[in-house]
């Protein structure tokens, strides 16, 4: 990474805040361009369930269809963050940002008219799905870059990870804008637009022309948290073709945890979202779901944000379990809410724990492997908490008919607080190995 792509040391002396982030040499510009092409990820889904329901005249066929998009999107979500590792952005992220938007305009133009064969759209949308650029993931490998200080990264991290969570809120609103002006279909093709305008602004960006050492050193040398007693996670491997031709991912122990908290963090926002459901239809007031996911965005904000303004946070060994066993705490403890109004002070206190949860699990993944394999690090982390969501949700909604909604709170709860002791168990400072029983399958090597 040249030199003058990263801050210099003197940067970071005087309790840097997120301004320091931001004015980072190129920052603002690679930032800004990763949010408006993640702004697609909020409104593409919802766009593309109102089309495919226009356009064949079931509810279940558009289920169906956004269910293979979502898989097809999650699951092979490392594979195109390998081809970004050993590719770089420039050379990986073109293509398949022309190939999503090319399928999306073809899904729009399928769903134009009424009479496209339930088939046919699904072949496209799961097409698509297996095209989305990950934005995300490569974003927080250019920070990492961008910021070697451990305190600026962390900011860092917190702001991307808030700023994410406000994109997929503002996403379905902005299709609730699109909707009467140019229909579903049109929807989808701003969706389209918004993530290849991004995209192409993101690899533009001087930051993405970075490669990564031959030699398998990070771009910043080994280095760990300073300010909070964090361990670098290196092991870095050798080798000047094997790091650019991104190898095994390694990671070892830290990276399993890493995954593991994503994991049970979506597996508890998943279930939490339809048990709110529940809740306020028990409650006679379904109007006050919005207000009390609200609460929880809120609450996840701030933790974020509050996160990345503390100067001295405990380890991220130290704070990963507590983080999750607090997301596990609060959600039982929703479960004993007598009002909706004690129930969204719960979820609000919930949230506090989410994005700094997820925060923590992309450090722990990012200084746990090489820096030819920071993306598919994160990419793991994105999977495991979408995979997550997804899980808590279809549990859940077997649940909550059959079973009282406080004991479905508790059994929601149950992951985040079993993980804890793993967590706990586990070295993050010790991702040095790199044997094969220790590695997530490399499934784009």
């Amino acid at each position: 990474m040249p030199s003058s792509a990263s801050v210099p040391p003197h940067a970071s002396s005087a309790r840097p805040g997120y301004r320091a982030v931001l004015a980072a040499p190129h920052a603002g510009r690679t930032f800004g361009a990763a949010l408006l092409g993640r702004l697609s990820y909020g409104v593409v889904p919802l766009a593309l369930l109102l089309a495919v329901r226009d356009a064949t005249g079931s509810y279940s066929a558009a289920g169906a269809a956004m269910a293979l998009f979502g898989l097809a999107s999650v699951l092979l979500s490392p594979v195109r963050a390998g081809l970004v590792d050993r590719h770089g952005p420039r050379r990986a992220l073109p293509p398949m940002a022309v190939l999503y938007t090319a399928l999306l305009l073809a899904v729009a133009a399928a769903t134009a008219r009424p009479g496209t064969a339930p088939a046919a759209l699904a072949a496209l949308v799961v097409a698509a799905g297996a095209c989305t650029p990950p934005l995300g993931p490569v974003m927080r490998t250019l920070w990492r870059r961008l910021l070697p200080d451990p305190a600026l990264l962390r900011r860092a991290y917190s702001l991307d990870g808030v700023s994410e969570e406000l994109l997929f809120v503002t996403g379905p609103l902005l299709v609730g804008v699109l909707l009467p002006l140019v229909g579903p279909s049109g929807a989808v093709v701003a969706g389209a637009a918004l993530l290849l305008t991004g995209a192409l602004l993101l690899v533009a960006s001087p930051l993405a022309a970075a490669g990564v050492p031959e030699d398998g050193a990070t771009e910043d040398g080994a280095m760990g948290d300073g300010a909070t007693g964090d361990v670098t996670t290196g092991g870095r491997r050798t080798g000047g073709r094997r790091s650019r031709r991104a190898g095994r991912l390694g990671g070892g122990r830290a990276l399993r945890c890493a995954v593991l908290a994503a994991a049970v963090t979506g597996l508890a926002l998943g279930a939490l979202d339809l048990m709110v459901v529940a809740f306020a239809e028990r409650q006679g007031r379904p109007e006050a779901v919005g207000w009390v996911l609200a609460a929880l965005s809120v609450g996840s904000a701030v933790g974020g944000l509050g996160l990345g303004a503390l100067d001295r946070p405990v380890p991220n060994a130290v704070r990963l379990p507590l983080l999750t066993a607090g997301l596990g705490l609060a959600l039982a403890v929703a479960g004993l809410a007598p009002n909706l109004l004690v129930l969204g002070a719960v979820v609000a206190l919930a949230g506090l724990f989410v994005s700094p949860a997820l925060t923590t699990a992309y450090l722990v993944a990012d200084e746990a492997v090489a820096p030819d394999a920071r993306t598919r690090a994160g990419a793991w982390v994105n999977t495991a908490f979408n995979a997550g969501s997804a899980a808590g949700g279809a549990s859940v909604g077997l649940l909550v008919g059959h079973l009282p909604l406080p004991l479905c709170f508790a059994l929601a709860a149950a992951p985040a607080l079993a993980a804890v002791p793993v967590l706990r168990s586990r070295d993050f400072g010790d991702a040095r190995s790199r044997r094969k029983s220790d590695s997530l399958p490399d499934t784009a090597a």
